[in-house]
């Protein structure tokens, strides 16, 4: 899809909606709250069940519920964060809708950073390589198990051949074996080979259904031994540093991995109008969450 396509396919609130309701209810509508298949439409955008009588919207229950502005200019917003190769900033999307408020923008951009993760998206499997470190900050992402003013992560690659599948990037409260543990079942299929450094904290890999190899040379670089996933290490910490200069913060920061995996997973999508129909597909599968949730907790 084209920009000249996206804006002659969704250049009205009508068009937006009737998308959105595809996504939404793909076999016709179905009441949130009792499941009946049938319903009265009420003006333009409400529907009643004609079963429970409760009242809904198509954009109720989605990033865009309670918005005060056009599904139209949504839709823009997801276009244009979606054609930002790099990365969006929230003076970007302020600057391109017109938005008079920087607060409105960078909500919006928070808000469309959620929904570039699916529910119940699929874990990652076969030869998957891991490997924790710390991140962010000032200076260049530091690997290692002892950091001052960074963030600590684990990065599960998956590896075919000599090529980089997708990634899974998880925040971690420390390197313990249950913190570990925890981050790579929740991102990686029981029954996958995963490598690692000598880190005690993965020997408990084994136990819990994975087929792990442990990589040690003591005269032989760790990114040397992890190649793949110290790539996208390095990467991550340079799209930090790049396009968001390094200006993330400690409550927001899982948003931007995010987006980071989102981008990544992506990177060899020929046509952007597929990460828009992507995006704007977990928009409405996300649940809503206000800007006083967004500032005031964490994800």
């Amino acid at each position: 899809m084209t920009l000249e396509q996206f804006e002659k396919q969704f250049n009205t609130e009508e068009a937006c909606r009737d998308y959105s309701f595809s996504i939404r209810w793909p076999n016709g509508f179905q009441c949130p709250r009792c499941g009946h298949a049938k319903a009265w439409p009420i003006g333009k955008v409400l529907f009643q069940c004609t079963s429970c009588h409760y009242r809904t919207s198509v954009i109720a229950g989605t990033i865009f519920q309670d918005t005060h502005k056009p599904l139209t200019m949504w839709f823009r917003a997801t276009w244009w964060v979606t054609a930002q190769k790099n990365g969006a900033s929230a003076l970007g999307l302020q600057r391109i809708l017109g938005l008079g408020s920087y607060r409105t923008a960078w909500t919006w951009l928070h808000k469309l950073r959620r929904a570039m993760v699916r529910p119940g998206r699929d874990k990652l499997s076969g030869y998957v390589e891991v490997d924790d470190a710390y991140i962010g900050g000032e200076s260049e992402g530091k690997r290692g198990r002892g950091s001052e003013n960074k963030i600590l992560i684990v990065v599960a690659v998956e590896v075919t051949g000599k090529k980089i599948g997708r990634v899974r990037i998880s925040r971690v409260p420390d390197v313990s074996g249950e913190s570990l543990l925890k981050a790579i079942q929740e991102s990686v299929e029981k029954g996958s080979s995963i490598p690692t450094d000598g880190w005690q904290g993965y020997n408990g890999l084994s136990k819990v259904g994975y087929t792990h190899e442990v990589t040690v040379a003591k005269r032989v670089k760790k990114s040397d031994l992890l190649p793949h996933v110290h790539l996208v290490i390095s990467l991550l910490n340079r799209w930090l540093m790049g396009t968001h200069q390094g200006a993330v913060t400690d409550k927001h920061f899982e948003y931007y991995l995010d987006e980071y995996t989102f981008r990544f997973n992506r990177r060899a999508s020929y046509y952007r109008g597929m990460l828009f129909y992507r995006l704007i597909q977990n928009a409405i599968n996300v649940e809503p969450k206000t800007y006083d949730k967004i500032v005031n907790t964490e994800k």
